[in-house]
C-alpha cells in the first residue's frame, strides 16, 4: 500500500493571518486534488517565520513585535478552525506550524489535524534558537510524541530541532515511520556556514537515514514583494536572499524522492511512499533495534506536560465567601 504525500513551498502572508489562512486553505485543496493524503506546511507558516528578529536591533523590533503577536492565532481560534475544516472537507491529513499565540506568550507549535479535522497532536518547539528566544516560549515534553495513523506512524519537528540528538532520538525510539521537518525560508542568512539550505538538508536527510523514516520537508519563500516587509534604510533587510524554497522528500535510506521545484517558486512536491521500504533500511541500521546498545546507553525523556500554576478547585460554598461586619 502507498501514501501519497505532499511538501508546501510557498509564501505566506507576512503579518496577514487571513491571507494566509486563505492560501493554506488553497494548498490544501491542491494537494488533494492531487492525490495527497497528508500535506505538510513549514515552519511558523502563520503567519511567517518572524524575518526581523534577524534583521534589527532589539529597539527597533518593538513595532514588529506587537504585528507578529495579533497576526498569530489561537489554536482554539476561528482561523484554525477554517483549516481543520478544510482539512475535513478534503479528507487529508494536515501537519501545520504556526506561532501559537497563548494569551501573553508566543511559541513556534506544530498540529497535526486528522482527515476528520481533529487536532491529533498539538505540540510546541522545545528549544527556540537563538535570536528566536527573545519571542518564543519553550515547550516540554509532554508533547514529544509520535502517533499513529492509518497512513503510518507520524511526527514532527521544527528547524533546528534537528541538531539535537537527543530529541531526534526519543522520536526515532517511539518508531517513526513518517517525519515532518518544517523549515522557514533559507532566504535569510544565506551565506552563513549553518543557517544556509545545504547544512538544513544535510541533516534533514541524515534524519531520514538514522531513523529509517520517510522526513517530508517543507519551506517558506520569501519574494521581493515580501521582503518589503523588512526595510532596513528603505531598501530590503541585508541578511535576505530572495528565494529560499527547498521542499523535498527524503526516503528511509537518504534517497531523494522528489524532483526540487526553483527555489523562487511556489508549489508542492509529491511523493508516493511504501512503508515497507522502512523494513528494508533497518535491516542495515535501526538505531533502537538491532543497531543499538541499551546495556551502554540509556536515554530517560521527561514527558510530563507543564504548567506554571497548579490551581485548586474553585468553591461556590456559602461557607467559603467572606463576609464583613460593616457599621452604619
Amino acid at each position: 500500500m502507498t501514501t501519497r504525500i505532499a511538501a508546501v513551498q510557498a509564501e505566506p502572508g507576512w503579518f496577514d493571518l487571513p491571507a494566509t489562512v486563505a492560501k493554506t486553505v488553497d494548498l490544501i485543496a491542491e494537494a488533494a486534488a492531487h492525490g495527497a493524503e497528508i500535506v505538510a506546511f513549514p515552519e511558523t507558516w502563520l503567519p511567517g517565520y518572524p524575518v526581523f528578529l534577524w534583521a534589527y536591533p532589539v529597539p527597533e523590533q518593538i513595532p514588529h513585535l506587537a504585528r507578529y503577536h495579533a497576526a498569530s492565532p489561537t489554536v482554539d481560534g476561528p482561523e484554525i478552525a477554517t483549516i481543520r475544516a478544510a482539512a475535513a472537507a478534503h479528507g487529508i491529513t494536515v501537519v501545520l506550524g504556526l506561532s501559537e499565540q497563548d494569551h501573553g506568550s508566543l511559541y513556534m507549535a506544530q498540529l497535526i489535524i486528522g482527515p476528520t479535522g481533529d487536532i491529533l497532536l498539538h505540540r510546541r518547539k522545545l528549544k527556540p534558537t537563538h535570536a528566536e528566544r527573545t519571542l518564543f516560549g519553550e515547550g516540554d515534553g509532554g508533547d514529544l510524541q509520535v502517533i499513529e495513523t492509518p497512513h503510518g506512524r507520524l511526527g514532527a519537528l521544527n528547524c533546528w530541532e534537528h541538531l539535537q540528538p537527543l530529541v531526534k532520538f526519543t522520536m526515532y525510539a517511539q518508531h517513526e515511520q513518517i517525519h515532518v521537518a518544517g523549515w522557514p525560508c533559507f532566504g535569510i542568512f544565506a551565506e552563513h556556514p549553518s543557517l544556509g539550505w545545504e547544512p538544513s538538508m544535510a541533516v534533514s536527510r541524515t534524519y531520514a537515514l538514522e531513523g529509517g523514516a520517510f522526513v517530508v520537508v517543507s519551506t517558506q519563500i520569501l519574494s521581493e514583494t515580501g521582503a518589503q516587509n523588512f526595510l532596513v534604510n528603505g531598501a530590503p533587510s541585508p541578511i535576505v536572499d530572495f528565494g529560499g524554497g527547498y521542499a523535498r522528500i527524503y526516503g528511509p535510506d537518504g534517497a531523494l524522492l522528489t524532483e526540487p521545484l526553483d527555489t523562487h517558486t511556489e508549489g508542492l512536491v509529491y511523493a508516493d511512499i511504501d512503508l515497507s521500504a522502512i523494513d528494508i533500511a533497518k535491516k542495515f541500521a535501526d538505531p533502537v533495534g538491532h543497531y543499538s546498545r541499551p546495556d551502554v546507553f540509556t536515554l530517560t525523556v521527561d514527558r510530563t506536560a507543564r504548567t506554571p500554576a497548579t490551581l485548586g478547585e474553585t468553591s461556590t460554598a456559602e461557607a467559603d465567601v467572606p463576609t464583613y461586619d460593616v457599621e452604619i
